[in-house]
């Protein structure tokens, strides 16, 4: 299967030597793994909010698809260790290097070794919409305006 390919500069030069390119870890897996490009392990407090390097950039071109950046379920399950902003939007037309906002919501300080895998990148479709302002909708729904908790717990 030929897959959809993305420019992808490194930024720094420890990606490609000590730290390899992000790549999917088995042909089954949704993300592809970022790691923690640093020269030096970093270690977060709790509560403490840190920006990690990736140490690459990428080019997607296309506005029909984005880069989503996911927090890793084992660091945040075992040490609290998830994304700041919950989910990462990397744009289509953004080109910068990719920052990794992490936060530790756990109870013990938490090092981040050079390399680490903190977080997956998922690419997935866009779809971008106009608004169109109305006074009523033209279709009633059966949850209508009901809000959080409105359909119950079981």
């Amino acid at each position: 299967m030929k897959r959809p390919e993305i420019e992808t500069k490194i930024i720094n030069p420890l990606i490609g030597t000590s730290i390899p390119i992000p790549a999917y870890a088995t042909d089954g897996a949704a993300a592809m793994d970022l790691r923690a490009c640093l020269e030096a392990p970093r270690t977060l407090q709790p509560g403490e909010t840190a920006l990690i390097p990736s140490g690459i950039a990428i080019s997607i071109h296309d506005p029909g698809m984005v880069a989503l950046l996911l927090p890793r379920s084992g660091l945040g399950i075992k040490h609290g260790i998830v994304l700041a902003n919950t989910v990462g939007v990397i744009d289509s037309d953004y080109q910068g290097e990719i920052g990794i906002g992490i936060v530790n919501r756990g109870t013990a300080a938490y090092t981040i070794e050079p390399g680490e895998r903190i977080c997956q990148m998922m690419c997935v479709p866009v779809i971008q919409v106009a608004l169109k302002v109305v006074s009523e909708f033209t279709q009633k729904s059966g949850r209508g305006s009901g809000g959080f908790g409105s359909t119950g717990n079981h």
